[in-house]
């Protein structure tokens, strides 16, 4: 029999919550192929798990929630997938965007937005604009992203900010670097779940994932739910993080 899943108010009873969860959302195109439908219908039913996830973050008490939503190597998709994506991301924004003003949510992306169409770019504003009240949870969304290009576009932005100043090799440390990445001001992961099984990071926030914790489960995004969440939470209050000290 499995064990019991421990309930929100047991968890933050019971141990730290993570501040900062991040998920790779994986497994839509399986989950459709499973049942014979196209993979557009897979993309559609992972919004619910997108739901679950916010709702049970916010029941935690989590401060940041990352979704790894569109990444820069999707773009090389079908171009008549990437458009169906970029009008589900639209209709999602829409039709959450009460919702996620309930639960007092706040909304920011992060990633090479400028790829985006300008209709999803302007759907993005009138969202953030909605939820310019909220106080609670930041819903993070990764968009147009990649691990690597966050680092380039960095020390691109470094040289830039300091190319008429002398500037010297010493100077460059890791806080400098962690104020020029597109999640600055924001505390690392501290729980990195990744659904459908797969072992790799996939390009996906590689600087702020150092001391990450991971979680990986054989569920498919759109099976996803909160008592994976509280699965994966009730892990993690069981591990010990030392960040390379030794007790």
């Amino acid at each position: 029999m499995p064990a019991r899943i421990p309930t929100p108010e047991e968890l933050r009873g019971r141990g730290t919550i993570p501040r900062h969860v991040a998920i790779i959302m994986d497994g839509n195109g399986r989950w459709a192929r499973a049942r014979g439908v196209p993979r557009l219908i897979g993309h559609r039913a992972g919004r619910e798990a997108v739901r679950e996830a916010v709702k049970g973050c916010v029941a935690l008490g989590v401060e940041v929630l990352t979704l790894y939503t569109f990444s820069v190597e999707n773009w090389a998709r079908p171009r008549r997938e990437v458009q169906a994506l970029m009008g589900i991301l639209r209709e999602t924004l829409r039709a959450e965007r009460d919702e996620l003003r309930r639960n007092n949510v706040r909304l920011q992306t992060i990633g090479r937005l400028d790829d985006l169409p300008a209709a999803v770019r302007a759907g993005l504003r009138e969202a953030q604009d909605s939820l310019a009240g909220s106080t609670g949870m930041l819903l993070n969304l990764a968009l147009s992203y990649g691990g690597r290009a966050e680092l380039v576009d960095a020390v691109r932005a470094v040289l830039r900010d300091h190319a008429r100043a002398p500037f010297a090799p010493g100077g460059v440390d890791e806080e400098l670097i962690a104020s020029y990445l597109y999640t600055a001001g924001l505390p690392d992961p501290d729980l990195l779940i990744r659904t459908s099984g797969e072992m790799r990071l996939s390009n996906f926030m590689l600087w702020q994932l150092a001391y990450t914790e991971l979680w990986i489960t054989d569920t498919l995004w759109p099976d996803f739910r909160r008592r994976h969440l509280y699965q994966a939470v009730a892990e993690f209050q069981g591990r010990e993080r030392r960040f390379g000290r030794v007790d």
